[in-house]
């Protein structure tokens, strides 16, 4: 028996993510069975209430692959139990409602799993936490497993996250606590792994020896918009760089695990972040550049002199044998000219080119391997090849993977793959509690020295365009340049 509650079941993430995912999970016959979806939030409401609103937000965010007769069938697994996250009669009431649902009235114990999603405000994740171990459902026996699903952002800086460690820890123990973070999800993600460990033409170049410098980035087309009382007190480098841009940064350089099971993988993602070289505010300032799309400042709830960052670039090392002084250029941007998430390998020059320069109109460059994470996945490999019926003329050609083209059906959104993660006890792709501090002592001292007054302002740029033009300068200026590629691939 399966019980899954989502506390803040009457929020955006519930209707547009949680419950879609669960629907497909359903409808591929992935779902262990049997198992009940409760929603939990303050408003009192009929199942059949809750079923109906799901209904319309379910066929709005599945389109196509929505089908009457399937939604038939998994709408009795949603159940509806009012309460209140501040209020311990309602974890008791709720704790009574699950032995109900679960042993269908009769005493004797029946094998269960609980999964408690907090789908809430952040504010509310240490509370939840605690009334759950109070109420009795934080305890684990031979008949029952708890785990508790906690949403980013955990902690707003390393002090906050640690404090949220410490009160989640009294009730739960690491093994029971799953961070999400949606990105890691991805299948394009989760093929970096693939394709490192699984093809032995990329992992013997996979080091200084072979790679110039590492770009990640992230940039979404969409504005701040409604989110911007939450986003003037974060800015993009808690939103963007403490979670997803660090975790996949982690996939990509980590060492090879033994196993390919949770602790094994987690170990070496937690050795690659605590070798992150640390910067002193003088490194802070040459390393690190900052922007704010023109017309954040008219955003209701943001401030008219506002310096929150919209956009953001670091250059980070990673200080062991595999990257000694490769540079890592990570950024992220808001109102850019499309959303894409990619992460870019450009490889060293051969030592030494027979090839004279009048062989190509073009700059000769090293390979580039391209990982396009989203919105089209797909792997790109930019090579040297020559222009036919020439003498020996050179240009830049491409190889293109599609995962839409190689693959039928569709893709699944990365909640699908969390969330029955997190069903079965697979943590492989969530986060630990150090690896979250540790991700928190790279992005804290950066953060202090954006926000502490020696930072040039954040530069204006256009929506809709590549970011500022700073950025580009301050790259070039450890001469590189940005790789966009956009349209994609």
């Amino acid at each position: 028996m399966y019980s899954l509650v989502i506390f803040g079941a009457s929020g955006d993430l519930t209707s547009r993510k949680l419950i879609p995912a669960l629907y497909n999970l359903f409808r591929k016959k992935r779902l262990p069975q049997p198992i009940h979806l409760i929603g939990f939030s303050r408003t009192p409401m009929k199942d059949e209430v809750w079923r109906k609103k799901l209904l319309e937000t379910t066929r709005q965010f599945t389109g196509n692959l929505f089908c009457e007769q399937t939604w038939s069938a998994f709408a009795p697994c949603l159940r509806y139990h009012a309460g209140d996250i501040g209020n311990a009669d309602s974890f008791t009431s709720l704790a009574a409602f699950l032995n109900q649902l679960e042993n269908g009235g009769q005493s004797g114990a029946t094998t269960s799993h609980r999964l408690f999603y907090l789908s809430t405000s952040p504010q509310f994740y240490a509370v939840a936490a605690e009334q759950l171990g109070v109420a009795g459902l934080s305890s684990e026996s031979a008949e029952r497993s708890c785990r508790i699903v906690i949403e980013k952002p955990f902690g707003t800086d390393l002090e906050s996250a640690q404090k949220l460690n410490e009160i989640i820890h009294r009730r739960f123990d690491e093994s029971q606590i799953y961070r999400i973070d949606h990105y890691l999800g991805k299948e394009t993600v989760n093929n970096v792994l693939v394709l490192r460990f699984a093809n032995a033409i990329f992992e013997p170049i996979w080091n200084r020896n072979y790679i110039q410098n590492i770009q990640i980035t992230a940039n979404e087309d969409i504005l701040i918009g409604r989110r911007a009382p939450y986003y003037e007190t974060a800015g993009i480098l808690r939103d963007m760089f403490q979670n997803h841009l660090l975790q996949i940064l982690s996939f990509v350089t980590m060492e090879p695990p033994a196993r390919f099971d949770a602790k094994a993988i987690r170990d070496e993602k937690v050795k690659v972040l605590q070798s992150i070289r640390p910067m002193t505010e003088e490194e802070t300032l040459q390393n690190s550049v900052r922007g704010q799309y023109r017309n954040y400042r008219d955003e209701s709830g943001v401030a008219k002199d506002s310096q929150t960052a919209t956009y953001g670039a670091i250059r980070l090392f990673i200080d062991n044998w595999r990257w000694k002084d490769v540079p890592i250029f990570l950024r992220s941007g808001k109102g850019m000219a499309c959303r894409s998430t990619q992460i870019v390998i450009n490889f060293r020059q051969p030592p030494h080119s027979m090839f004279s320069d009048k062989a190509s109109n073009l700059p000769l460059h090293g390979n580039r391997l391209l990982l396009q994470l989203q919105p089209a996945e797909g792997i790109q490999v930019h090579f040297m090849t020559k222009i036919p019926d020439t003498e020996m003329k050179i240009r830049p050609s491409e190889l293109n993977f599609n995962f839409k083209n190689s693959f039928s059906g569709e893709m699944p959104d990365s909640y699908e793959r969390l969330l029955l993660d997190a069903i079965h006890g697979d943590a492989s792709l969530f986060a630990r509690s150090d690896e979250v501090e540790a991700a928190w002592r790279i992005i804290d001292p950066i953060q202090k020295t954006w926000d502490g007054g020696r930072m040039q302002d954040p530069e204006f740029y256009e929506t809709g365009s590549t970011g500022p033009v700073q950025a580009d300068r301050w790259i070039e200026s450890f001469g590189q340049h940005w790789f966009d590629l956009c349209p994609i691939v």
